[in-house]
């Protein structure tokens, strides 16, 4: 275990040292813990850790499943589990988060800042390729749930969404497009789809149940797995991974970290044990993976009165060892 974050940089200024990046180059995966604190300013220990292990060990993927375990927790009217069920796929190495760019004048009124989204074909083709990789064994092959049967002979057909914004962002969704629809025909058992990310946003709200599996670039998946976190009920269950198929992986909780509730046993731990599952699941522990998801579903459904920190009836401890009792 490697203590790293705020205390850590406050104490001795250091942020990722290379002896710990060497150390996780040489594990199959990664559990990661809240990291910020309030006297570090915004962005050090996001980039100087998150950013650079995601960046310095290829972990290409950011993989965020989305799942509603019961319907008071989410802030939709008439929504359940039964509608809220699909998985985002986020490009994680590009776009605007590979920090290309600058500024000039810095400090003038004639400052300028430049930010400059990278997508490359080689980026766009791996994440295209994961995606319709997962659409094609999404749900051991049973029909899409969006889909009506007339859509589908065989029965079999999953829908993979791509996010985007063909229509302002001309060059850099000129590629993922192109990308998209080049590589959909290898894939004949993957209904594809497009929308732009506003709609997307506002889909999420109005019809949650159409999707199934969206792939999009780095920026726009960020963003829209904020929203798919609340309407699952919230950062306090949802977790992620950054995925290197080949390499190291980290998973994470997707809330970070609250420093106000410090000490005080109140956090809703569940995300971090969803990451646990993950972790799990991706390392081939598939069963293991699924009996820490059926036991956080039954905890939800039958103990906690609400996911919110504080709220739960129970302290961060006692959740943690109510679902560890049932694993």
């Amino acid at each position: 275990m490697h203590e790293l974050g705020g205390a850590r940089y406050l104490a001795t200024g250091e942020t990722l040292p290379g002896a710990v990046l060497d150390d996780l180059h040489r594990v199959d995966a990664v559990l990661f813990g809240a990291i910020g604190h309030p006297d570090v300013k915004p962005g050090i220990l996001e980039k100087g850790i998150l950013l650079r292990t995601r960046f310095e060990l290829e972990q290409y993927i950011n993989l965020r499943p989305v799942k509603l375990y019961r319907a008071q927790d989410c802030p939709l009217k008439d929504k359940g589990p039964e509608h809220i069920d699909f998985i985002v796929v986020r490009e994680n190495n590009e776009g605007l988060y590979a920090g290309a760019g600058g500024n000039l004048f810095k400090g003038t009124p004639a400052e300028v800042a430049v930010q400059e989204s990278i997508n490359t074909r080689r980026g766009v083709d791996r994440c295209l390729k994961y995606a319709f990789e997962l659409a094609k064994r999404q749900r051991g092959g049973k029909p899409w749930k969006g889909l009506k049967p007339e859509d589908t002979s065989a029965g079999k057909t999953t829908q993979l969404t791509l996010c985007g914004k063909t229509n302002v962002l001309t060059y850099a969704f000129d590629l993922w497009w192109r990308g998209f629809q080049e590589m959909a025909p290898g894939y004949p058992t993957v209904k594809t789809d497009y929308a732009h990310v506003d709609a997307i946003c506002m889909w999420f709200v109005k019809n949650p149940e159409w999707f199934d599996v969206i792939v999009t670039d780095n920026m726009f998946g960020d963003i829209i797995t904020d929203l798919a976190a609340m309407i699952q009920g919230g950062l306090g269950v949802a977790a992620g991974g950054n995925i290197n198929p080949d390499g190291t992986s980290m998973f994470e909780p997707m809330g970070g970290s609250a420093p106000k509730y410090t000490g005080q046993n109140v956090i809703n731990p569940i995300a971090a044990i969803n990451a646990a599952g993950l972790m799990l699941d991706f390392l081939g522990e598939k069963q293991a993976g699924a009996a820490i998801e059926t036991a956080v579903v039954n905890i939800i459904n039958t103990k906690i009165k609400s996911l919110a920190a504080g709220r739960m009836g129970y302290g961060t401890r006692e959740v943690g060892d109510l679902v560890a009792s049932l694993v």
